[in-house]
């Protein structure tokens, strides 16, 4: 049977014909869709854990009872998980371990475009790279296949563009395997230092045998064409390598750590001129070149963003290279990001403007107030980095810096990496201000179920994070809750928990708009009362626009929150009938 897969529905597919037994995931773009799919199959006990560190242990913990178990996360998600990630290098497996990172060229969903390329050699595990949707699928069978070989975690690297490409895939028969069972071995699951010097040793003697087998490993494929030009390549650069030079010849390197250095050798021998073909960092051409092997790369190419045919084919053909059949262009307005209309984080971001405060920020929609015409945004480093950025402005600049400065973060957010920052203002006595804006959903990935909801991944009843308590059992004292659709109601308290000495926290609780299907409030503009101030569109509200310098809402956008209601100084909105 055949069917049209994205990557990472193709991932999942792997999964399941692989036997997993045990998925675990963080929610990022771009690789939320993964654990998404993995949820619908039977057999798999998949769950959204509360970050990807947690998820990844998880997994080592299904692995060490015999199962195989897989865990997803965007790249820089990778960030968070390093730490159980090296020792479980040394660690090893009992049943199989993938990592899938998803990295994302081109930051289309991203704060960076790190190379997770290199976590693979840094924790000297092996690395495969598929290039198309049914690679996706079948090199997690493969993954698994290597990573019970060697007792090893295996990373899966994908990228964007291989994350949400479609394309044909030859669905399998599903592997039969059950649970092992867990068998006490202290000297290779306990890492205290005598325990992992041992083990060590066994990651080298692993690492040689790995080094071995991939020289003969069948998926890296020689396809000799054209002998005046070799490329190197793999993954999605495949693609556009392929595309932009169809008679070139090619190493297409499927597993790409540890690199086949024997091969490598022999492919450069049977062509003239050598290029490799690679988006990002010179991963690959780094490691050419250190065999004594003269290449072409990052002289040619680009470092930063994604590659194309069309980049690959001017970087090596030049301005002579025969071009690429055209792609018309097509002049469309220009649509900036924004919140949706009647977001509730357009309300605390409207009171947070107007109080003219430094707002050290946090990853999620809300981060979209750092664009005209809110600018609230002051810093987004990374999750949770909200609290900490708040904590060092305050010790850098003294207690009066907090009378002017908030951290805030998003529900999802709060819990992954904000929780610890809390407790750092606690106990460090510091005058922070903490927002948490609970819209009850992990909205910018595709509401996703976090604890704060009360569901779990595959929709079943759980016990719901409860914010305040957790401010409570922390030392926050009388955390406060707002709702920002009350623009008035919401300055009040923001006004005095920044003023208040000593920790505080304010919850923000309006569910996202996307969830809320009743549309009957809609607002409407009194054209012979509206003056034109534009007060209203101060707001960054997509449904609010200006004809004939009076205000307009587009009623197939407005969903009735009011915002706009109560900013206007001249009683020209009203919402359901009333203003």
């Amino acid at each position: 049977m055949k069917l049209l897969l994205s990557g990472n529905e193709a991932v999942a597919r792997g999964a399941y014909e692989a036997g997993v037994r045990v998925a675990a995931a963080y929610p990022g773009t771009p690789s939320t869709e993964i654990l998404e799919n993995a949820a619908r199959y039977e057999g798999i006990e998949a769950q959204w854990s509360v970050n990807e560190k947690v998820a990844l242990e998880v997994a080592i913990g299904a692995s060490m009872a015999g199962a195989r178990a897989l865990v997803a996360m965007k790249h820089v998600g990778v960030n968070v998980a390093a730490d159980p990630l090296m020792t479980a290098s040394y660690v090893g497996c009992r049943g199989g371990l993938v990592l899938v990172s998803a990295d994302d060229p081109g930051m289309h969903s991203s704060q960076n475009e790190q190379d997770n390329r290199a976590y693979a050699k840094m924790a000297k595990i092996p690395m495969l790279e598929p290039a198309d949707s049914q690679e996706a699928k079948d090199f997690v069978l493969k993954a698994f296949e290597i990573s019970e070989r060697f007792d090893t975690p295996v990373m899966l690297r994908m990228t964007t563009r291989i994350c949400h490409g479609k394309s044909p895939v030859d669905l399998g028969r599903v592997v039969e395997t059950r649970p092992m069972g867990y068998e006490k071995d202290v000297r290779k699951y306990v890492m205290i230092p005598g325990h992992a010097r041992g083990r060590h040793a066994v990651v080298e003697d692993r690492r040689v045998r790995l080094e071995a087998y991939a020289e003969t490993f069948e998926l890296n494929i020689s396809e000799l064409n054209d002998p005046s030009m070799g490329i190197i390549t793999s993954g999605a650069a495949y693609q556009y390598a392929r595309e932009a030079f169809p008679e070139a010849s090619v190493l297409k390197l499927s597993l790409t750590h540890p690199l086949p250095s024997g091969r490598v050798e022999d492919f450069a021998g049977q062509v003239e001129k050598l290029y490799v073909v690679e988006e990002l960092e010179p991963y690959l051409e780094d490691q050419v070149k250190a065999l004594g092997i003269r290449a072409h790369g990052k002289d040619l190419l680009p470092r930063v963003g994604e590659l194309s045919p069309e980049i690959v084919l001017k970087a090596i053909g030049g301005d002579s290279a025969e071009v690429l059949p055209s792609r018309a262009p097509v002049d469309l307005p220009a649509r900036p990001p924004a919140m949706c209309p009647g977001c509730p984080h357009r309300g605390m971001f409207h009171v947070l403007k107007k109080l003219k405060l430094t707002v050290t920020g946090d990853i999620g929609c809300y981060t979209l107030s750092v664009l005209p015409p809110l600018e609230t945004m002051d810093s987004c480093i990374c999750m949770g980095a909200s609290i900490g950025a708040a904590v060092g402005m305050e010790k850098a600049l003294g207690p009066e810096a907090s009378e002017h400065t908030v951290a805030v973060l998003g529900d999802s957010t709060f819990i992954h990496s904000g929780i610890t920052g809390l407790v750092d203002v606690v106990y460090n006595r510091s005058n922070v201000t903490v927002i948490v804006l609970d819209n009850r959903t992990t909205a910018m990935t595709g509401h996703q179920e976090n604890p704060g909801t009360g569901r779990t991944l595959k929709g079943e009843q759980t016990r719901a994070f409860d914010f305040v308590a957790v401010a409570k059992a922390i030392g926050v004292e009388d955390p406060r809750v707002v709702d920002p659709y009350d623009l008035a109601a919401t300055e009040r308290v923001v006004r005095e928990e920044v003023a208040r000495p000593g920790p505080s926290l304010i919850v923000s609780r309006r569910e996202c708009v996307l969830l809320v299907r009743d549309r009957a409030r809609l607002a409407e503009v009194d054209a012979d009362v509206c003056a034109g101030c534009k007060l209203c569109l101060r707001l960054g509200c997509p449904a609010l626009s200006l004809f004939d310098d009076i205000a307009e809402i587009d009623p197939l956008l407005c969903f009735g929150c009011g915002l706009c209601a109560q900013v206007c100084t001249k009683d020209a909105i009203s919402v359901g009938g009333r203003r």
